[in-house]
């Protein structure tokens, strides 16, 4: 995989950043809003995205198929025969895009054998990049620097408390319930796949997702969690997260972690028995 990666992964970072600038030009004016089936929002930045993203990979692996939230109409019996293939979210966040408060990312995912082995998500109002590659590490570009980012170890409650993040937007009882059984911790609220990117670079120690998602909401960031030394798990079954495994792209109920722990699991556990 990363001999596949690695002469197009700067000009996949750059043609994210490209599809950040398009999508900040929308940001900057006038935002029209359209409601899709599923009644999620729907933007002209979500196209211009998703119409940049598409063209760049087209043309660096036009072999490789694309599977885009914008384009996720692609059958099952279609995907189900991709051995690889590229995930979008082209703007992810388009909630907190609407709202104007910066917390929203292009999220790029190469899936290979229902594996999220590498991810770019890049949050343009932030300039910010987080990237990472199965067996090579995971990194933040910020500043004009890249600094390779880790998971932190999973810290003692009695001195320094845990930080769970939380959505912005979609809150659930069940996470309330798990935030209850846990021991002194502090809450962390944030849009888009930014959450698991804070989990990453060990700004945060848990993101329990106990509400709807789907693969493109989370596969680039999954990478990055991975490539960092973290794990993004199926809440009730505790085994990664794996794409393209059934006719829905929804995930089930997710915990993002740095470090496996029984005070958390048991949590979770019964948060969900609820």
């Amino acid at each position: 995989m990363s001999s596949f990666i690695e002469p197009i992964r700067q000009a996949l970072i750059d043609g994210a950043v490209e599809a950040g600038k398009a999508i900040l030009e929308v940001y900057d004016g006038e935002i029209q809003v359209e409601t899709k089936g599923d009644d999620s929002p729907l933007t002209q930045a979500d196209l211009a995205s998703h119409r940049q993203l598409v063209a760049v990979l087209q043309e660096l692996t036009p072999d490789v198929p694309v599977l885009s939230e914008e384009s996720g109409d692609i059958s099952y019996a279609e995907r189900s025969q991709w051995q690889r293939y590229w995930l979008l979210d082209p703007l992810d966040g388009t909630k907190e895009f609407i709202k104007r408060n910066g917390e929203f990312t292009v999220n790029v995912a190469l899936i290979e054998e229902g594996v999220p082995v590498f991810g770019i998500v890049h949050a343009p109002v932030l300039n910010a990049t987080w990237y990472g590659e199965q067996g090579q590490g995971a990194f933040k570009i910020e500043g004009g620097n890249t600094t390779q980012i880790h998971v932190r170890t999973l810290p003692e409650p009695n001195t320094s408390a845990w930080k769970i993040v939380g959505s912005r937007s979609h809150g659930s009882a069940e996470f309330e319930a798990f935030c209850e059984r846990l021991p002194e911790h502090e809450r962390v609220s944030m849009g888009s796949s930014l959450k698991l990117c804070l989990v990453a670079e060990g700004a945060a120690d848990l993101y329990p997702r106990l509400a709807p998602t789907s693969e493109w909401d989370t596969a680039a960031a999954q990478a990055v969690v991975t490539a960092a030394g973290g794990e993004v798990l199926n809440a009730e079954t505790l085994e990664p997260l794996r794409c393209n495994q059934q006719d829905s792209v929804l995930n089930p109920f997710f915990i993002v972690c740095g470090q496996r722990d029984e005070r958390w699991t048991e949590a979770l556990a019964q948060a969900l028995a609820n």
